[in-house]
Order: C-alpha cells, then structure tokens, then sequence
C-alpha cells in the first residue's frame, strides 16, 4: 500500500477502515472468498456485522433480511457482474492477447474494489441513519448473534471458512 492509498484509507468511514484491516488478516482472504463462493454470502454484509460487533451491536436475522434486501439491488447489479468479468478474464479467449486482457481485467478488478467501497459506504449510512441491531454482551456474542441471523436469511455457512472467520475476529483489535 502506498502512501496515497494510505491518506485516500483514512478518508473513508470507519467501516470501510475496518473491512480492508480485517481482510489483511492472515488466512482471511480464502476464508472470505471460500464463504462467498460456496454459500453465496455477500462478505461486505458479512464485514458490516462483524464491524457493529466491534461496537457490541447484535443484528437479528430481521434486521440482516432488511438490509440484505436494500444492499442487494446494487450487489446484484454490480459487484456480482464486475466480479464474473474480472474472473472470466483469468483464462481470455485465445482471440485476445493475455498481456491486453491482464490489463483490462486489471482495470475491471479496481472498478469491483471501487463498487464494493461503495456498497460499503451505503451500509454505513444507513448504520449512521439508523439505530441497527441491539446491543450484546461482547464483540463475539455480538458476532455470533449477527452470523445466525445471517445463516438464517441465506443458509448455513461453510464451517471451516466460518470458523477461520470467527477466530481472526476473537484476536482482532480494530
């Protein structure tokens, strides 16, 4: 990460701030990418429960509904289509030259970055806009209250990449 990347990090919400922090953790990445693959989970949805649990904020599987059904519009007409371009384009069409489709997918995968940043800033809103969730004992109750609810709107959650997920939260210091 370079200094501009750096200063342009702190100048986006907390939440935002949380989520590129947290997805630095160790073995956080294939988690993330493994729950998002096998279970269909939205992890910037994933993230934002994780982000109010940090601040002993439980979501219902209620409130997760709602704001699934508010955020989905947008996963679904761009983060999901950016993300199936930016991943066809790993093997091209032999018509193409791999150094050209490297580059677009290159630029494709910073405007997927850039319309994830932006779900995440609407999920942020609407956490500032509104009072979400109640509150919880801890973090990680917090955090498995959230998760249930989750599982409850899209089905369970692998357990492996779950638990991988669970645990850099019980050592993660925002």
């Amino acid at each position: 990460m370079t200094a501009n990347d750096e200063s342009a990090l702190t100048r986006k919400s907390p939440f935002w701030r949380f989520s590129v922090k947290f997805y630095a953790a160790h073995g956080e990445a294939q988690a993330c990418i493994e729950l998002q693959d096998r279970a269909k989970v939205d992890v910037n949805v994933l993230f934002f429960l994780l982000w109010n649990a940090t601040q002993n904020r439980a979501l219902d599987h209620t409130a997760v509904a709602e704001l699934d059904r508010m955020i989905g519009a947008w996963r679904d007409a761009t983060v999901i289509p950016l993300r199936e371009i930016r991943r066809t384009l790993k093997a091209p069409p032999p018509v193409m030259a791999p150094a050209a489709a490297e580059g677009f997918r290159t630029r494709i995968k910073a405007v997927e970055l850039e319309a994830e940043r932006l779900q995440q800033e609407a999920l942020y809103e609407l956490a500032r806009s509104s009072r979400l969730g109640q509150p919880s004992a801890s973090p990680a109750k917090a955090a498995q209250t959230s998760i249930d609810g989750y599982q409850a709107i899209i089905g369970p959650f692998p357990p492996g990449p779950l638990g991988t997920v669970l645990s850099a939260f019980a050592k993660f210091k925002p």
